[in-house]
């Protein structure tokens, strides 16, 4: 698994190192000081993992993580980070991060994110769970008061299924379950046996229905309207 680490703290980029030394299937491909360094390599490095710092010298790490999704849309994306703050949790999930770890974690809860991550879940920092869902309920009274009166999309004539969104079609929906589920895009479409760009197709035609630009914000939007 190819890594690609942000972080300009030297103490913290080795024991980076340290926790992925003895797992000969983790690989650092980038190591990167600042903000500049990351968006520059970004755009060049492949990687299945970035495990990226909030706090730059020169910058924030959300910026990198944007940058990520439009160049590799289906690695995964762990916050290390000292902020525990919603601002900057809401912020991270929002731009695409798929984990959120504290940095007063231990090294075997570090290697346990990771691994988390690779099976296709999402590890989140307890302290962390509060700000989501914080963020969720606010979100939530937001868009309740435009849900109130909306005609509910009658059964189906199988009557077998619950109703769906109607700005969604049925495989889309599907989509979009898998990956609240933590599938990579590829992933998705072996499981649905239909081509990669086919399933990315859907994920461009999700995030523009539910008007968001990354897998982040679609299931959290997902979740607040009842998809999934």
């Amino acid at each position: 698994m190819r890594l690609f680490v942000v972080e300009d703290d030297p103490y913290w980029q080795q024991a980076i190192q340290a926790i992925v030394k003895h797992r000969p299937e983790y690989q650092i491909v980038a190591l990167c000081g600042n903000l500049g360094q990351a968006l520059r390599s970004v755009q060049t490095e492949a990687f299945d993992l970035m495990i990226v710092d909030l706090g730059l010298p020169d910058g924030s790490g959300i910026d990198v993580i944007r940058a990520a999704r439009r160049y590799q849309p289906d690695a995964d994306i762990l916050v290390a980070t000292v902020f525990a703050d919603e601002g900057n949790v809401v912020a991270a999930i929002y731009a695409g991060a798929t984990g959120y770890l504290l940095k007063e974690s231990t090294p075997m809860q570090w290697s346990a994110a990771i691994d988390d991550l690779r099976a296709g879940h999402s590890p989140i920092d307890p302290k962390i769970a509060r700000h989501i869902l914080g963020a969720v309920q606010q979100r939530g009274r937001m868009v309740q008061p435009a849900l109130i009166g909306r005609t509910q999309p009658s059964p189906t004539r199988a009557g077998a299924e619950s109703p769906v969104d109607p700005k969604l079609s049925p495989r889309e929906l599907e989509v979009l379950q898998l990956v609240a589920k933590g599938f990579t895009l590829v992933e998705a479409a072996r499981f649905l046996k239909l081509s990669p760009n086919t399933t990315r197709a859907h994920a461009k035609a999700i995030y523009r229905k539910l008007e968001v630009s990354t897998r982040g914000e679609a299931v959290f939007e997902a979740s607040v309207l009842g998809l999934i």
